[in-house]
């Protein structure tokens, strides 16, 4: 069973992640452009963040997997806004 604190930390670590994305989305609306090496950046942290939540997952109680499963669909979300934005 994963602990709380663990879950706890793992949550934090992709509210910042997801900061820092909204972050580059609102730098690349301003600007009309991206800047591809950080954009890049960004998009593999949300991707290990998503890919670190389902590892946890196998290991967590019901109401963990619910805190988490939101959590992903927040991740997925400011993925495909910066998809979008790239375009």
């Amino acid at each position: 069973m994963a602990t709380r604190t663990s879950i706890d930390e793992l949550l934090t670590k992709c509210e910042q992640a997801i900061e820092y994305a909204e972050h580059e989305y609102e730098q690349g609306a301003m600007q009309e452009h991206y800047n591809s090496e950080e954009f890049s950046q960004v998009q593999q942290l949300l991707e290990q963040r998503f890919q670190d939540l389902i590892k946890m997952e196998n290991s967590s109680s019901p109401q963990q997997k619910e805190q988490m499963y939101r959590m992903r669909l927040r991740l997925q979300d400011i993925q495909n806004d910066l998809i979008l934005l790239r375009r």
